[in-house]
Formats: C-alpha cells, structure tokens, sequence
C-alpha cells in the first residue's frame, strides 16, 4: 500500500498483517513499545495489588485484546517477527527504539537478548522511572526499563542530540488509564533528538508516540490491535489537537 495514505492515522488491525501491507524502507523512525508478556508472570513483587493494576507482578485484567500469558518461546518468536517488519520499514537513515522491561522469571532474570539479539543494536538506554513499589525481599525495587536503538547503517542523531546521556530520568504517566503507558516527554526526548519526519508506533497504545509527534511537528502512523485503545488513542489526539497553544510573547 502506498504509506502516504495512512499518514496522520492510527490503523486498528493486528501488527504484523498491517506492516506486511506496507512498502520496505518508507519509514524515518520506530518508537514502539510492545506488550511485556507479564500476566504469566511467577513474581510476588506486588502482593496485595496496590494501585489496582497490578498483583504478583502481573497485569490484573491483563491488556485489551493481547494475550499478555504467552509461552516465553512463542513470546520472543512473535517479538522477533515484528521487529524484523520494523527493520525493513525503516530507511537506510532510520531507526527502532524498543522499550521493554527486564525482569525476573522464576528467580531469573530475562534481559531480552533472546528478543534482539539478530538486530544492530546500536546502544541502550536505561530509562529510569521513578519510585515504585517492591515486596520481595530477593532482589532490589527495579525502577528501569530499556530502550534498545536498532539502526541502519546511515542513522545519526539531530544536532546536538549526541549532549544527551544514556540514562533518562522520566516519571511514569500515572494519569492514564492504559496499563502501561508511555510519559510524553520520554518520547518527546526521543523524536526530537532524531531527523525523521515520519514516525510509526505499531504497538499505539493510548497515543502518546502521535502525541509526542505532533508536539515536534512531525507525522505519525499508529497500528493498534485494540478497538478500546484505539478509540482511547483517537480522544487524547483530539483533545490535544484542541487545547490553545501557549503564545510566547517578547
């Protein structure tokens, strides 16, 4: 399909189905986060569930529409299929920023290298969320996540974007009702420290990557497989689209 037609929009279908229907090296940049695979999960990190999303480590009411329970092997398998879609959607200048999380399984840990370990990964960055909540006595209150920069050969940074160092502090968006949301200004800090002009998310979320696009004059392709998060992703737009913007006045 010709991408030009999907431009500004967010598409409600499965990730791989979508991505296979458009044209290889016609994407700037990927920021992305995908599910974390979490309600399997065998931790008791949050044993009494405070917050109300989360209990044992684990998603309560799980994702809209994503089997958050996969087999592990099944999980990296589907992971690695979309990242290589990703790659061949992006331009020789472009690049993937993959958020995911670390964590324990078991009493051991998975670092995700199963998952990228056949792409470039250029560098990680540790995004550093604050505080949290920890009632295991094994291990220590985990507090970050990680991006992986998977680029093409000819990838660099916007103008002074390199002064920027490999660990971001960002508080988490503890006022939106997705499960696991993106803060805008982590992905503002992404978007605007490259060149691209052309940004896609398939894993959309409540669309904080389009409105971190919109913020730096961008475009935005969103793919979501939930009809609630697209329908939530589509009202936070449109109500930052409305909001009057500040006038600077000298």
């Amino acid at each position: 399909m010709e991408i030009d037609k999907f431009r500004n929009t967010i598409i409600c279908g499965d990730i791989l189905e979508v991505m296979r229907t458009f044209p290889s090296d016609s994407i700037d940049l990927v920021v992305t986060s995908p599910p974390y695979n979490l309600k399997n999960s065998t931790g008791n990190g949050m044993k009494d569930g405070r917050g109300g999303k989360w209990k044992n480590a684990e998603l309560i009411k799980g994702y809209s529409h994503y089997d958050d329970c996969m087999p592990l092997e099944a999980y990296e398998q589907w992971q690695r299929e979309c990242l290589s879609e990703m790659y061949r959607l992006i331009k020789e200048d472009g690049a993937i920023f993959y958020n995911h999380k670390w964590r324990v399984q078991a009493g051991l840990l998975q670092d995700r290298h199963e998952i990228v370990k056949d792409f470039p990964v250029r560098q990680i960055v540790i995004w550093k969320r604050k505080g949290g909540i920890n009632f295991n006595s094994g291990y220590f209150l985990p507090t970050f996540e990680v991006i992986y920069i998977i680029a093409k050969p000819k990838f660099r940074l916007a103008p002074k974007a390199n002064r920027y160092g490999d660990i971001w502090e960002f508080p988490q968006d503890f006022k939106n009702p997705h499960p696991a949301p993106f803060p805008v200004a982590l992905i503002d800090r992404i978007i605007s420290s490259t060149n691209a002009n052309l940004v896609l998310d398939p894993f959309m979320g409540s669309g904080t990557t389009a409105i971190s696009a919109i913020n730096n004059k961008r475009e935005y392709i969103g793919i979501e497989l939930s009809p609630d998060y697209c329908k939530m992703a589509e009202d936070r737009i449109e109500m930052h689209l409305s909001q009057p913007k500040l006038q600077l006045k000298f």
